[in-house]
């Protein structure tokens, strides 16, 4: 049966924190009345990530491993899942639960107002982020968002959030043509999706902050370039759309 939603988590040596994640989102799905499957998309790994997803699919329902022996890039694995997904609607969530898949909740009454793209926000009003950020990565993520907003996405005013949600055809027009595979991805298919005429709604969300974050201070520098680059690659049409 087609699953109505479809939860792809990009995973780099996350076998410490995948199993509370996993755990965390089989307790709240399989509440719901809607059908579901989880995708974790294994990036190139070093540690045991890809058995701990084995072990966990003998106990959680339609649970199921994309493996990729080489690193990519969150932006690569991200579409490789939801290009490979079968749900209705495509949720991408990162693997350290700092958004939980009960905030999933608050974008279920959006579908049905026709938004096809539906995005969480730690920057809108009623979001809670706990705790917060230290505040360096503060500073930078509001320089960061001041940027995106001017050169990219005016009026979305978090494009960074890791808990972004498509509908089926949505995703596959978006996906197909993503090309970045790091940090910038997040820009990139939000520029698309606008580009595409879908409609996109940022929702405020509850992010907890894990201070053993991946994102170092190299990959604000490297998302700038990506910036550019998109802004370019629009500019000269090199989507083709």
């Amino acid at each position: 049966m087609k699953p109505f939603l479809s939860v792809i988590i990009p995973a780099y040596n996350e076998a410490k924190r995948l199993p509370l994640t996993l755990i965390d989102i089989d307790r709240h799905l399989s509440k719901a009345e809607y059908s579901y499957e989880i995708i974790v998309d294994n990036d190139g790994s070093t540690d045991a990530t890809a058995d701990v997803v084995k072990r966990f699919s003998h106990l959680i329902k339609n649970l199921r491993l994309i493996e990729n022996k080489e690193n990519y890039g969150k932006g690569f694995v991200v579409r490789q899942g939801m290009l490979q997904a079968k749900g209705n609607w495509r949720l991408f969530t990162d693997a350290d639960n700092s958004t939980s898949i009960d905030q999933f909740e608050k974008m279920l009454p959006f579908f049905k107002e026709g938004y096809e793209v539906v995005i969480g926000s730690r920057a809108v009003k009623g979001a809670i982020l706990d705790p917060p950020q230290p505040w360096y990565k503060r500073i930078l993520g509001r320089f960061s968002n001041w940027l995106i907003q001017i050169l990219l996405l005016p009026g979305i005013k978090d494009s960074q959030c890791g808990f972004k949600c498509f509908s089926e055809e949505a995703a596959e027009k978006i996906f197909s043509l993503a090309k970045i595979d790091r940090w910038g991805f997040d820009m990139e298919i939000l520029a698309l999706a606008k580009k595409l005429g879908y409609k996109i709604k940022e929702i405020p969300v509850i992010w907890k902050n894990d201070l053993r974050s991946a994102v170092k201070f190299g990959d604000y520098f490297s998302t700038f370039k990506d910036l550019l680059k998109i802004t370019c690659w629009l500019k000269r049409n090199k989507y083709q759309l």
